[in-house]
């Protein structure tokens, strides 16, 4: 098994949040495990980042440079030699998040009355409901179908199926749940079985919207994309076009200042913000394309 090595970072509390927001982003494409922990007794904000010995060079001089400070600061620990994602999802406590109830299977048996539940096993990293993305999405879902009830979903870039899995679960619907990785759609469609919605999710592997399975299914009464604010900003006319008139956009995966200049690309095509919702330093926006006429 390869060495892993935590490499962290105390941090004042105000400061180490920023951080650590800004951190979750810039490492997403490594997949690096990053954890955080608030010592609020003593003020002390810690950022921990897991990598390999490989890439422990590399990931101290960016960890470094992202928090502007010297390369000193940044401590190292030998990790022993144990699967490291598996074991700290595993001990992940349940989430809520408006009705929904994300837990593992561990925590199949705490389920809260009246709660909507969502089991994703806990070897998997592709989302499980703690990051503030997905929590602020899954409690956006939750209105906007509550409010408009639709029936014809495309979920981009799904990762573990958690939102198309949310989504098929709340409402009478379809849900077309797209990703460009091969893994991430042998993963989600996993969760989507264990979760018992296989007859209402169709999981496809595409990149954006050049797939063929989106245009044969557009247009959608409601389109997710929990990613980055880059890829959602490049879609945007595609993402409005795909949109029924009268259609909503749930986009996530934005820092709180990268809302803006989200929200702006979007209405240069004609989409309005209906609300926003903004976690650990996170956003979520629900957006709407006109109703025609």
């Amino acid at each position: 098994m390869t060495q892993q090595i935590r490499l962290f970072l105390d941090l004042p509390k105000l400061k180490g949040e920023e951080i650590y927001a800004r951190a979750e982003a810039a490492f997403e494409e490594e997949g690096w495990p990053l954890a955080s922990f608030d010592d609020e007794e003593n003020g002390i904000f810690a950022i921990s980042l897991y990598v390999t010995e490989k890439e422990e060079k590399a990931a101290r001089a960016r960890l470094s440079a992202l928090a502007a400070t010297d390369i000193a600061a940044v401590k190292r620990e030998v990790l022993p030699q144990i699967d490291w994602v598996k074991h700290s999802l595993a001990g992940l406590k349940p989430v809520r998040a408006g009705h929904f109830f994300v837990h593992g299977a561990h925590d199949r048996a705490r389920l809260p009355p009246g709660a909507i539940g969502i089991e994703i096993e806990a070897n998997r990293a592709f989302g499980t409901g703690h990051h503030g993305t997905t929590a602020g999405c899954l409690e956006m879902l939750e209105k906007i179908i509550t409010a408009e009830k639709p029936t014809h979903i495309l979920d981009i870039g799904t990762g573990s199926g958690i939102l198309a899995i949310a989504a098929a679960k709340l409402g009478k619907n379809h849900v077309l749940a797209t990703d460009n990785d091969p893994l991430a759609i042998a993963i989600a469609a996993e969760n989507v079985a264990l979760n018992g919605v296989r007859k209402t999710i169709t999981l496809a592997c595409a990149e954006g919207f050049a797939g063929a399975s989106i245009a044969q299914a557009a247009p959608f009464d409601l389109i997710m994309a929990n990613i980055l604010a880059g890829p959602i900003i490049a879609m945007a006319e595609a993402m409005v076009k795909a949109l029924k008139p009268g259609g909503s956009l749930l986009l996530s995966g934005l820092l709180t200042e990268q809302s803006d200049a989200v929200a702006a690309a979007y209405q240069a095509y004609g989409a309005a913000v209906v609300d926003k919702l903004f976690k650990q330093g996170w956003a979520t926006l629900h957006l709407r394309r006109p109703a025609a006429g």
